[in-house]
């Protein structure tokens, strides 16, 4: 099964529950394990929260899904500038209620996670996982 979407949202609190529930449709058409699913989750909410936190004020979050049999790919992209030092190798901060826990916990549920080169002035996070069931 080839699965393609492309979503452009508001930057606004309501697009993470929106890409979620979109994100869900899609793998329910999938084998997803549950345990796959439940990554995937964590990995669009924060992608699509860090872009409605951190975009310039009239930019859209424009999310990208791409089912390609047991390849999965999310592309999260939004008008800003990608942080400083945009390593998604960083480690939790301690305490886990102060920000900056997004790019770790994306880094350690995605297969692969990393910032591609897009248009001047847009950033871009790109995330594979493979979907079929791990032993």
């Amino acid at each position: 099964m080839h699965v393609t979407l492309t979503l452009s949202l508001p930057r606004q609190p309501s697009t993470v529950t929106r890409a979620r529930h979109v994100l869900a449709t899609l793998l329910s058409l999938t084998d997803a394990a549950e345990e796959v699913r439940g990554h995937l989750a964590v990995v669009i909410s924060e992608a699509c929260a860090n872009a409605v936190i951190h975009a310039d004020p009239d930019s859209t979050v424009d999310v990208t899904i791409v089912i390609d049999d047991d390849e999965f790919t999310l592309e999260v992209g939004n008008r800003g500038t990608s942080p400083d030092g945009a390593g998604l190798k960083a480690g939790l901060p301690e305490p886990l209620t102060v920000g900056g826990r997004g790019l770790p916990f994306i880094a350690a549920l995605a297969d692969r996670a990393e910032f591609v080169p897009g248009p001047p002035g847009e950033v871009r996070l790109r995330m594979h996982k493979n979907l079929a069931a791990t032993p």
